[in-house]
């Protein structure tokens, strides 16, 4: 089939397990609005206000992707949050979430200080909870993988 003028001959990246985008490794801005376009249905709309929630917040954030997933974080300060597609429900997770107040409700002896919120296609999203979170993240040490 001819391509016409303007047309992208670029493939939709692929969607792993659960509906969560492909995409390669990368830092800035651009891989992380490939994962976000590439998010299946409702997820991509909650991935859009994240983001920009993020970076209203946020001044200095510094973004990338990394094992399939937007993280962002402060340059020299490491990672504060992170989230990730799956089949029903969008998990943003907080790297030093044990210390966030109130503590986000996810989270097992294994996670150690990390923690995270399980957001589904019904649930009510709290804005500002979620902004007061990012907030409390940003200011705090990071993980350094």
């Amino acid at each position: 089939m001819a391509k016409t003028p303007g047309q992208s001959t670029k493939a939709a990246p692929a969607l792993l397990s659960g509906g969560n985008p492909q995409i390669a490794k990368g830092d800035g801005d651009v891989p992380v609005q490939a994962y976000i376009a590439a998010m299946p249905g409702w997820k991509r709309g909650l991935g859009e206000r994240l983001d920009a929630l993020i970076e209203r917040n946020v001044p200095d954030v510094r973004k990338a992707v990394r094992w399939n997933s937007p993280f962002y974080g402060i340059e020299g300060q490491g990672w504060f949050v992170s989230f990730h597609v799956f089949t029903h429900y969008l998990k943003v997770t907080f790297f030093s979430g044990k210390s966030l107040r109130p503590i986000p409700p996810g989270g097992t002896t294994k996670s150690k200080d990390v923690r995270w919120i399980d957001i589904r296609e019904d649930d009510q999203f709290d804005e500002a909870r979620m902004t007061e979170w990012i907030k409390q993240a940003a200011a705090l040490p990071g993980w350094i993988p």
